[in-house]
């Protein structure tokens, strides 16, 4: 089969390129497995920490890939509730050990045995994949398979730093950054809690542009003053300039929840500027999310439905990943990348 594949990590752009298109064995599932002819698979910038090393290292070779849409090709031994040709989803959350506390508690993505789609196990950007059975997802029928992949990530994990965020119908809502998880985060919001006004930080003209076209009150540049005070903040940018910004824009109470696995160093040094009296005071709150929990992804898929939440997609060649992932660290993006991923 077909695959992209990460060999070595560097920094994206700079030759030899990152993923190299390589014919490689196709997997067989293992018992309680199934094999997935991927048809679609969404581009994250969490790919990019990836190849540029700023998360745990992944293993190599690996194939990337953790929004993955297939249709069943065989499963393994054991395997129970999946029929062949069904439609199925992956999730960044691969596996995880289901016995140690955080998995009783159902908080899954905290296990200390967490495996990471694409990371820790070949991912979708291939024409076939293995999956775990217990941990693949069924999506709705009325979902396209370029619509239905961004939602496993961007909107599983924005689903989720909405639930940690603890927003209510009337309250103030600011999204720093505004690309696949923003722009989904926005439209859920608009359909869940009407009578929220939501602030949009982004540095590109065109997201600010794309914001208030999807019904965000007001959008400007990260280091502008929105007209109104903050009562929730949602990061989603891999910078740490964003973050003290919003910081400074929380009301008394107000909570930041940060949505990113790690934080580019380059402008780490405006952390020295934080000032107690002025930006953490008065019982403001920040929160990370980590990861996410098929819980997060059943329940946004549902949502997704319900509410007929769609991507802004664009879509690339299986042979072009590079190139769609050079475009995602250029901010050259409108919603969400997708690699068509069948022959």
């Amino acid at each position: 089969m077909r695959a992209m594949v990460l060999n070595r990590m560097g920094p994206l752009g700079e030759p030899p390129e990152a993923l190299s298109l390589e014919d490689v064995p196709t997997p067989i599932p293992g018992p309680m497995e199934l094999l997935l002819q991927v048809s679609v698979c969404g581009v994250c910038h969490t790919e990019l920490d990836e190849i540029e090393g700023r998360m745990p290292p992944p293993r190599l070779p690996v194939i990337p890939g953790h929004q993955v849409v297939g249709t069943v090709a065989a499963r393994g031994a054991g395997v129970d509730g999946w029929r062949d040709g069904e439609r199925a989803g992956v999730a960044w959350i691969f596996s995880a050990c289901g016995e140690c506390g955080y998995c009783r508690e159902d908080r899954e993505n905290l296990c200390p045995g967490f495996r990471a789609t694409g990371r820790d196990a070949d991912g979708g950007y291939a024409e076939f994949m293995c999956v775990p059975a217990a941990f693949a997802h069924r999506l709705p029928a009325d979902l396209s398979d370029e619509h239905a992949a961004p939602l496993l990530c961007a909107g599983a994990v924005g689903y989720r730093s909405l639930r940690l965020a603890n927003l209510r119908d009337g309250q103030t809502l600011g999204l720093s950054g505004f690309g696949a998880c923003g722009h989904l985060v926005l439209k859920l919001v608009r359909w869940r809690f009407p009578h929220t006004r939501v602030c949009v930080f982004a540095r590109s003209p065109a997201e600010r542009r794309f914001a208030l076209d999807l019904g965000a009150t007001w959008s400007g540049d990260t280091e502008e003053e929105p007209p109104f005070l903050l009562d929730r903040v949602l990061d989603t940018t891999p910078a740490w300039r964003p973050l003290t910004a919003a910081l400074r824009r929380l009301a008394p109470g107000g909570r930041l929840v940060i949505n990113a696995i790690r934080k580019e160093s380059a402008d780490r040094a405006c952390l020295a500027a934080l000032d107690y009296a002025e930006d953490l005071w008065l019982e403001k709150e920040i929160v990370s999310v980590a990861n996410v929990t098929r819980r997060d992804v059943h329940e946004f898929l549902d949502l997704a439905a319900e509410a007929g939440i769609r991507p802004e997609v664009e879509a690339y060649d299986l042979a072009e990943a590079n190139r769609a992932l050079g475009d995602l660290k250029a901010r050259r993006i409108r919603g969400a990348k997708v690699l068509r991923c069948l022959p």
